[in-house]
């Protein structure tokens, strides 16, 4: 009994973990939250290694220690599943749902589709590179011509990334949209600074929180995730940056 008790709460564990390095949790978060359920459990006699790719959890029994290993392949950014795992953790540790109760909460936050439609992404998208360019200093003339670009441009990275599965390539040739379009919008005279309208088109497609979460690893001391996670971000830098070079470069 008390075996198949560590296992449900190793699964509880291992399942919550998913879910918050899936959408855009740090590391040390993800460790912290597991080792405070199973301590929540009872179980304080456990350890947890995360990297951005995959997660081991294991409990020391005694006798023979309990080892998983969870594999994740696919990181979004969806922080109201962030803080859905943090209530069902605060809530174990107040002592308010049993292992039954917690385990089909974090499947309920797991199967639950991402929380903003995509129209909302894409207006969200679209308003952010246009405010990026008044931020940046440019001009009221560029507004319209960057919300525009700013939304093809995200909804080319959307549509390509569903067909391709390599985030890179993605950014990528959405980037040479973005400088496409930028050019033809101050070809024709819609546009006046293309550098602004495509600074400010590119912002949606930046990196910010994978930055921010290297940084923030790297001063926790997980050396290898701030590391993948820095790596991560200089290839959509680097991708991002190709594909306006190439639009420049044929243009």
């Amino acid at each position: 009994m008390e075996k198949q008790f560590q296992y449900e709460v190793m699964n509880i564990c291992l399942l919550a973990g998913k879910i918050l390095l899936q959408n855009g949790a740090e590391t040390y978060r993800v460790e912290d939250t597991m080792l405070r359920i199973a301590a929540a459990f009872g179980i304080t006699k456990c350890d947890s290694f995360v990297i951005p790719t995959g997660i081991i959890f294991s409990i020391e029994t005694g006798k023979s220690d309990q080892t998983k290993l969870v594999r994740v392949s696919h990181r979004t950014t969806d922080l109201l599943k962030v803080t859905q795992v943090n209530r069902v953790s605060r809530d174990i540790n107040e002592g308010k749902l049993t292992t039954a109760d917690a385990y089909a909460l974090l499947q309920e936050i797991e199967a639950a589709p991402f929380s903003f439609s995509l129209k909302i992404q894409l207006l969200a998208a679209a308003l952010a590179s246009a405010c990026f360019v008044i931020m940046f200093n440019g001009s009221w003339q560029d507004f319209l011509p960057a919300l525009v670009t700013g939304g093809l441009g995200f909804l080319s990275f959307l549509a390509i990334h569903s067909l391709v599965s390599i985030k890179f390539v993605s950014e990528f040739l959405a980037a040479v949209v973005i400088g496409l379009v930028s050019y033809l919008f101050v070809r024709l005279g819609f546009g006046y600074e293309i550098d602004k309208i495509i600074i400010g088109s590119v912002m949606p497609l930046v990196p910010g929180l994978l930055i921010t979460n290297a940084v923030r690893d790297l001063m926790a001391g997980h050396l290898v995730s701030s590391l993948s996670k820095g790596a991560e971000a200089f290839l959509t830098a680097l991708a991002i940056g190709s594909g306006i070079a190439i639009v420049f470069t044929i243009v």
